[in-house]
């Protein structure tokens, strides 16, 4: 070969060797100009990951629950918020030289291309940096084959070079765990650490970062719910790594080898946990939208009312729709990140939800089955007719999704109820956890309207402070809530509210009347004569007090006969009662519908010397960045003056130590200082309980999905069977807990003259003056 052909041949070695750089340089140039594939703006390379599931966070610091997107429950967490494990563990396993790269590691890249490409070995190792693999995740979408995947590395090489000149490398480390989903809704390293080992990923221990961290090489295949011994096996590849990278000891090493792989696995379901009630209703209503009539059924008058005066006066309701951000758009609950910090105590919600089960799924509900045990009727009410049953339930049967599918399909009436007669695989609810069974889905409604439903709610009566919230007795399955969401008939605790606008009249506590039964005449001319539940003290004279203790409807009418039910009307309104109520003299009785968390707010004014304070659900909301962009505090109302306050303080702390609610003494051993009132409806279709100490306020409903569905007697279906024990469990469990700031020593304010306002009271026999109301009202 002469020099002159040599020469050439070299000239054109180097002339293709430049060419392939020069096209090299252009395709990359335009890789980054965005002219070959996608190109993240910068705006978006400067906030790669800007959807975050928002977090509700206890009063005493536990995660309760998040909201997001069905399949995005990320949780942001900071760098600083990792363990030092997780991070060397990263490291050790994906890319040892990631602290000496700017995005591209030529090393590896060479590595993974002789081993992988020419040598086509298997096991020769990636040549992706942590930052390539950021790039990946955040922009690179699925590949259908390998050449496209072969497409798709030189665009993330060049965003990884972005990305490092953007963002530290802690930045990177910490956005790459936020991003990754480790599956079952698990999507970063805060909601992983909580679903694999309900921990957060600050207290992760060693073998369980090196779990999550080896799930990065591929989460389906190192799945550790499903492939135990193959998860483990790559759990110990990471901690080789963790020591060859000087991480580990050889002996820490070999002893974290050797330990089992043992998963505290929690799903993420937001119909699971604690509080799913009560998150539910927060989540309603922070994003609800501005009250539009047009949107509300014809019947739905009331409900379009309530929600206008919540969205004017309530600043919770629809804030995420009142509010906007920075950028001007409106807060988004399921992926701004935002950080809600809720009022409920997580320890206080678990007592009240333990109340429940041990009261309702290991007494009651055995004891009302066993009741109804045979009975063709069962579970409802033995008064009822086999038509009226029927009725009830093809009612049931058309509010179901079963039976809204069938019709929107187009099939008939009568096709449909055929259809629910069919036997099907379902699952159904028991105390004991569920079953999977074979039933008709028209036996599965009558089975499922046989357990008795509750609420339940607590709330600080200082504060306003919402701290336990029960709103039935499992969300998966009954997913009404009877806090806020139901009303029912309260009975007798309806009575404080009338005895209290007797004292404001001016009537004593003291005053007397002969118990005897009561006709009074409605304004249309009509007689109503209550009946008693008690002949106790039948003809004898009473005091007022007394008539609160014993709960007595005769005592009641009595009051009833001498106050306007108008006026009543306006004070249960200033109690916090929203529902319309029409002004008849029956509502003494308690035939209003109410719900639970109004209930509770309106005998809040008898624990504060007659100030209403309403319900505080959350303190305060922080955007992602720790901002505090939100804070509530309580909104209060004086309803009682001080005088008839103390008065009414007096007699409901007589219905504990003297009355119906005495059991709270003897049953249940607790000695503090309280007010109450039980309250049981017509047909004890409704068991109630109302308490309050010195600073909590707590309230408890009981009853059937439908009023129909009941006890046959009402020794077990009155408020002190159904209701009082769930308080009673409650406060003695909150009581023995020392972490709690609650205490049986607490005592009322109350001043010398009302601790015993009837003084020496005269003999029976003797008139009392009432103020300009009859003496003797027979």
């Amino acid at each position: 070969m002469t020099s002159k052909v040599r020469k050439g041949i070299i000239i054109s070695v180097w002339t293709l060797f430049v060419a392939v750089l020069v096209a090299v340089a252009l395709v990359f140039a335009a890789i980054a100009n965005g002219s070959i594939g996608y190109m993240p703006p910068v705006e978006q390379l400067e906030n790669p990951i800007d959807k975050y599931a928002s977090q509700i966070i206890s009063s005493d610091g536990k995660i309760l629950g998040s909201y997001a997107h069905s399949m995005d429950n990320r949780v942001y967490v900071t760098y600083e918020e990792l363990s030092a494990d997780l991070v060397k563990a990263l490291i050790a396993t994906e890319d040892i030289r990631f602290a000496d790269h700017s995005g591209i590691d030529a090393l590896s890249l060479l590595r993974a291309v002789i081993k992988r490409g020419v040598l086509m070995q298997k096991s020769g190792g990636g040549g992706s940096t942590i930052t390539q693999q950021l790039a990946k995740q955040l922009f690179s979408p699925g590949a259908e084959d390998v050449l496209e995947r072969i497409l798709q590395k030189p665009i993330e090489w060049v965003i990884a070079v972005r990305l490092e000149r953007f963002y530290t490398k802690e930045e990177i480390i910490n956005m790459y765990l936020n991003k990754f989903d480790f599956l079952y809704n698990a999507v970063g390293i805060e909601s992983a650490a909580r679903v694999y080992f309900g921990r957060t990923p600050k207290t992760l221990k060693t073998e369980e970062v090196a779990t999550l961290i080896g799930m990065c090489k591929n989460p389906s295949y190192f799945n550790p719910v499903r492939y135990n011994d193959r998860t483990r096996g790559r759990r110990n590849v990471v901690l080789d790594q963790m020591y060859n990278a000087g991480y580990l000891t050889q002996a820490q090493c070999d002893s974290l080898q050797a330990l089992p792989l043992t998963l505290h696995f929690t799903r993420v379901d937001h119909k699971e946990g604690l509080a799913p009630y009560y998150r539910e209703f927060l989540r309603m209503t922070l994003t609800a939208s501005k009250p539009v009539r047009s949107n509300y059924a014809s019947w739905q008058g009331q409900k379009f009312s309530e929600d206008s005066a919540s969205w004017e006066n309530n600043p919770l309701y629809g804030w995420c729709n009142k509010n906007k951000k920075s950028d001007g758009e409106f807060y988004n609950l399921y992926t701004d990140g935002l950080k809600i910090y809720s009022t409920i105590n997580s320890r206080m919600q678990q007592y009240a939800e333990e109340a429940v089960r041990e009261h309702i799924g290991g007494f009651l509900q055995p004891t009302f089955a066993h009741e109804k045990d045979g009975r063709t009727y069962a579970p409802f009410s033995r008064d009822l007719s086999a038509g009226q049953i029927d009725t009830i339930m093809l009612h049931a049967m058309r509010q179901t999704d079963r039976y809204r599918s069938l019709k929107k399909d187009g099939m008939r009436e009568s096709d449909i109820q055929k259809e629910f007669q069919k036997p099907v695989e379902m699952r159904v609810f028991s105390w004991g956890g569920m079953i999977d069974t074979v039933m008709t889905p028209w036996d599965s409604i009558r089975y499922h309207k046989s357990f008795l439903r509750t609420a339940f709610m607590s709330m600080d009566a200082q504060t306003g402070h919402v701290k336990a919230y029960v709103g039935g007795i499992d969300y998966s399955f009954f997913q009404y809530d009877m806090v806020n969401g139901g009303r029912r008939q309260v009975g007798s605790t309806m009575k404080p509210f009338l005895y209290s606008l007797a004292m404001i009249e001016g009537i004593s506590p003291c005053d007397k009347l002969r118990h005897v039964s009561q006709h009074l005449r409605d304004e249309n001319g009509r007689i109503w004569t209550p009946a008693n539940s008690t002949t106790e003290r039948m003809g004898e004279m009473v005091t007022v007090e007394w008539g609160l203790q014993k709960s007595s409807n005769w005592v009641t009418a009595y009051l009833m006969g001498k106050l306007s039910p108008y006026t009543l009307v306006r004070l249960l309104h200033s109690f916090g009662l929203k529902n319309h109520i029409d002004p008849v003299i029956a509502l003494a009785l308690g035939t209003p519908d109410v719900s639970v968390g109004e209930m509770v707010t309106g005998y809040t004014t008898f624990a504060n010397k007659g100030i209403r304070i309403d319900p505080i659900y959350v303190t305060r909301i922080e955007d992602s960045y720790g901002n505090t962009v939100a804070s509530f505090s309580p909104q209060m109302s004086e309803v009682l003056t001080e005088d008839a306050a103390y008065k009414m303080l007096h007699m409901l702390k007589g219905v504990v130590d003297k009355g119906t609610g005495v059991r709270i003494r003897y049953r249940y051993e607790i000695k503090a200082e309280m007010g109450a009132k039980t309250g049981t409806t017509q047909n004890h279709s409704d068991g109630w309980f109302m308490a309050f100490t010195p600073r909590l306020v707590s309230g408890c409903w009981v009853g059937g999905e439908e009023r129909a569905i009941h006890f046959d007697g009402i020794t077990l279906g009155q408020g002190a069977s159904m209701a009082l024990p769930i308080y009673g469990l409650y406060m003695q469990k909150v009581y023995a807990d020392p972490s709690l700031t609650y205490s049986e020593s607490e005592t009322f304010e109350i001043p010398p003259r009302y601790l015993d306002p009837c003084g020496i009271m005269p003999d029976d026999s003797t008139e009392v003056d009432l103020g300009g109301i009859d003496r003797m009202f027979y």
